[in-house]
């Protein structure tokens, strides 16, 4: 009896530049949402300073929800960081009213935050996993 197998793709060119562009890619995310969460913190008149702060304030929660997500399918992981980001903006903003303190500076700040915090959670989550491996091995 004869064992068909399947062989692996060749990591051809085409996948190769892929993988390439990846981290310009994300390089690239973070400078815009980064640039318009500064130009809506500073107050800065430019024509693009809405659409990078909206950016940032989808990109930043989405991120970081996306990195605890790590499991995932890729199309779910995508679909639920994305809808995580807006629950993020949403309990944001309605906090902020509830306590009669919104503005548009403190908001991205509280995202901002907010994110950074969830980054710092996955971070020491996997750094814990790996001291955790280290001791048993």
């Amino acid at each position: 009896m004869q064992t068909i197998g399947v062989k692996p793709p060749s990591s051809g060119p085409q996948q190769s530049r892929g993988k390439d562009l990846l981290p310009l890619a994300a390089g690239a995310a973070v400078a815009v949402g980064g640039v318009g969460a500064v130009l809506a913190l500073i107050d800065v008149d430019a024509p693009l300073r809405g659409p990078f702060t909206l950016f940032f304030l989808l990109a930043a929660p989405a991120a970081a929800i996306g990195a605890a997500l790590r499991g995932l399918e890729p199309a779910g992981r995508v679909l639920a960081s994305s809808a995580g980001a807006v629950a993020v903006n949403l309990l944001v903003a309605q906090a902020m009213l509830a306590m009669h303190s919104w503005s548009v500076e403190g908001g991205i700040v509280a995202v901002a935050v907010l994110s950074f915090l969830m980054f710092l959670l996955v971070l020491v989550r996997r750094l814990r996993g790996r001291t955790a491996r280290r001791r048993a091995s």
